[in-house]
């Protein structure tokens, strides 16, 4: 006798289709506005030399490393940069107890010096308390790693979560996929609430006529990717590196 495996009734896939809708509603807001919480606070924060040695006067320096700029998957929104290693590098960045990364342009070490140029032995010395106070950047067990790391992870579930619905869920109503998908990599994850307000808070009864293309999601991509990028800087200017890091 063969025994029939059971199979979902259309009621219950139907309840499953108008369960999960309203799960997302909520959850990708609540999960953004965790992620964005998180990465602002372990964004990268400019700051200068003299901070650095109050920070090492006061014990404040977790890890640090010795770099050459930053290197950032720009592609994806929920990336975050890292510190370039460069051991003659001209920037240095640390970690303090608070969870929060700062860096500094300074002076290579005296290694990366030439003959007639400026002694430069003192940032030696400034790796050397460094390294006697601080551990290496790339053990990543402090609490500034661990919090960058968890924002990283929530950006992962928000992005997984959003595409899911966007390919095995209904057709979007407002714009095709592949329009959604192009704004979806607005920076600051800003197309995925988009598309969760005008798809799921505030749907139209019907598909829009010339609901938005592909095409038209790569425009509004680019454009509105200058626009956050202009409007980041002026902010940046107006309120100072620490309301506004990068």
């Amino acid at each position: 006798m063969v025994e029939a495996i059971p199979t979902r009734s259309p009621a219950s896939r139907r309840r499953w289709r108008e369960v999960v809708p309203v799960v997302l509603r909520w959850a990708l807001p609540v999960l953004w506005v965790l992620w964005a919480s998180l990465a602002w606070w372990a964004e990268p924060r400019e700051s200068t030399e003299a901070q650095l040695d109050r920070d090492l006067a006061a014990g404040q320096v977790v890890t640090f490393q010795r770099a050459q700029g930053w290197a950032d998957d720009g592609a994806y929104w929920g990336s975050r940069p890292r510190p370039q290693h460069a051991t003659n590098g001209g920037m240095l960045a640390w970690t303090v107890p608070n969870g929060q990364i700062r860096y500094a342009f300074v002076d290579p070490p005296a290694s990366a010096s030439y003959p007639g140029e400026p002694d430069l032995s003192a940032n030696t010395r400034l790796d050397a308390r460094l390294a006697a106070v601080a551990g290496p950047w790339h053990v990543g067990g402090d609490l500034a790693h661990r919090i960058a790391g968890t924002a990283g992870l929530l950006a992962g579930v928000l992005t997984v979560l959003w595409l899911g619905r966007l390919i095995g869920g209904a057709p979007p109503l407002v714009g095709t996929r592949w329009f959604w998908f192009w704004v979806g990599l607005l920076p600051f994850g800003v197309g995925v609430l988009a598309w969760t307000y005008r798809e799921l808070w505030r749907p139209p009864p019907a598909p829009v006529p010339g609901r938005g293309s592909g095409w038209r999601g790569f425009g509004w991509l680019i454009l509105a990717a200058v626009g956050i990028s202009l409007l980041v800087s002026v902010a940046r200017i107006v309120f100072g590196t620490t309301v506004v890091p990068g």
